[in-house]
């Protein structure tokens, strides 16, 4: 009798490790806009836009998050899902496989919000080599500082505080983008008029 059948796949090894070109220089710093206009928890954008996007060391000052609105709005609510403050994806989910309460001690322990492996949406994070925490968009995140329990990854709360983005499947975005460009193109026009009137 084979075994092949029976074998589970073999989970990769974390964390999931990107190349260091993640970050290189885009449009605007790491990537390639600014962090959302309106970001959740009462983050500061200009904050997170210099934190997410023009840095790869530094951080929010410890114990940021216990003056912002964070707490509040994930009590109660289970699992929560943070997205990347510059493109809507998500990148943890938490708290999983723990109570609330375990996860905001560890969180207030170090000093940022603290994620472990199973949190982690791996699809848009990785780390690079010196342990730098990134989305696959080249938002900085934080660093994966591990301890006795495992991978910890203590993240920037401000780089985590997006909103969700909706992205179509492929074909719904190019029938959208066909049926709206004769539209456009009247739009367009009538835009060049009203900014001629108005010089």
């Amino acid at each position: 009798m084979s075994n092949a059948g029976s074998q589970k796949k073999k989970s990769p090894k974390l964390p999931l490790l990107g190349p260091e070109e993640i970050m290189s220089k885009k449009a605007h710093g790491t990537t390639d806009r600014p962090v959302q206009d309106s970001l959740r928890y009462g983050v500061d954008r200009s904050t997170a836009d210099r934190i997410c996007c023009f840095n790869r060391h530094y951080a929010e000052h410890s114990g940021y998050f216990k003056s912002k609105k964070w707490i509040p709005a994930i009590r109660g609510k289970g699992e929560v899902t943070y997205y990347d403050s510059v493109t809507g994806k998500p990148l943890f989910v938490a708290p999983r496989g723990r109570t609330l309460d375990a996860f905001l001690q560890e969180s207030a322990a170090h000093g940022w919000p603290s994620f472990r492996d199973n949190e982690v949406v791996w699809e848009n994070v990785r780390c690079l080599k010196n342990g730098e925490a990134v989305s696959l968009a080249g938002t900085h995140l934080g660093h994966n500082l591990p301890d006795k329990k495992g991978n910890r990854y203590c993240i920037n709360l401000c780089c985590i505080a997006g909103n969700p983005v909706e992205e179509p499947a492929p074909a719904e975005a190019a029938a959208a983008a066909s049926a709206t460009e004769p539209a456009a193109a009247a739009t367009d026009g009538a835009a060049a008029s009203a900014a001629d009137t108005t010089l």
